[in-house]
């Protein structure tokens, strides 16, 4: 044994032989809390560790629901040949743009401008790509340009009120829209976007004479544009039901039934709160004879209320 040893023997020795009983009870209750706090201590610090483990995990299944922002875009071909005529590059361009490689794009309309300088319709497509890519400030100046070297570019005004609608600047899309039409009224585009900056004013009677030229010149023009168009842009669900019905009512109104029974499926999908006027509303009158009117109103369709 050593001396070190000897010496905690001799005192343990010692502390057993000089205490009273009273106080080596205390002693040895003051040991076993000691130890009692060793093991206290151990579970805090598995607790800890549980803890731990646990919010890890729920870090881990909570990245399904996490956004990812998209990588920025890249160019994924070489730069347009410098010996390209302008008809070649834009073509290219087009072909680029319909593949949504947009910065690929832009660069080949870029080189065809600088062999056709101030081209509107140049600059127009420009636009659009830009449009495209929600460069919404270049776009409008790209618009604008092309409106400068060309008065009569009917497309770039339309263009140019889409800018504006999507800032929901509607008085300044009408201008825009209204230009276009000047120029071209033969666009079932330009009456269906001029209802759009109309019905998001929530002036319907000017939004339902701009949709109905629009339905005369293209019967298929709201298949098109409605989902993505303005009812992206009304700012409350009962304007969206009221898009429907009224898109409805006009079908109804040319005779077209099924895009009619379409809309009306939505406007009642979306708890248009004026439904019981499709039995007095004139223009429903031939599609209340129908079956597929009467299995359609019975249907209960969630979004309205009994």
């Amino acid at each position: 044994m050593t001396r070190a040893s000897e010496v905690g023997f001799q005192r343990s020795q010692y502390d057993q032989k000089s205490s009273p009983p009273g106080e080596n009870c205390g002693r040895m209750a003051y040991v076993g809390t000691g130890c009692l706090g060793v093991c206290m201590s151990c579970r805090k610090a598995c607790l800890i560790l549980l803890l731990i483990s646990s919010t890890a995990a729920l870090a881990q299944i909570s990245h399904s629901e996490q956004v990812q922002i998209s990588p920025p875009l890249v160019r994924a071909l070489d730069p347009p040949a410098p010996d390209a005529t302008a008809a070649a590059l834009e073509q290219q361009a087009d072909q680029l743009r319909a593949q949504k490689l947009y910065l690929d794009a832009l660069d080949y309309y870029q080189a065809a401008l600088a062999k056709k300088p101030n081209d509107a319709h140049l600059l127009n497509k420009i636009g659009i790509t830009e449009l495209l890519m929600q460069r919404y400030k270049d776009a409008r100046k790209s618009f604008e340009r092309a409106i400068h070297y060309d008065r009569t570019f009917a497309d770039a005004y339309n263009n140019l009120g889409v800018i504006y609608y999507e800032a929901k600047k509607y008085r300044a899309a009408v201008k825009q829209y209204d230009k276009a039409i000047e120029r071209d009224n033969s666009s079932a585009s330009f009456f269906s976007n001029l209802g759009a900056a109309y019905f998001s004013k929530r002036e319907f009677e000017s939004a339902v004479t701009a949709y109905q030229h629009a339905l005369e010149l293209d019967p298929e023009v709201f298949a098109r544009t409605s989902r993505a168009g303005v009812q992206a842009q009304l700012p409350s669900p009962q304007d969206r039901a009221r898009y429907n019905y009224t898109v409805a009512k006009l079908y109804a109104k040319m005779g077209f039934s099924e895009q009619s029974l379409e809309y009306l499926r939505r406007a009642m999908e979306a708890g248009y709160k004026d439904l019981k006027n499709v039995y007095k509303d004139l223009e429903f009158a031939e599609l209340r004879k129908s079956p597929r009117f009467t299995e359609l109103m019975a249907s209960k369709t969630p979004g309205i209320p009994d």
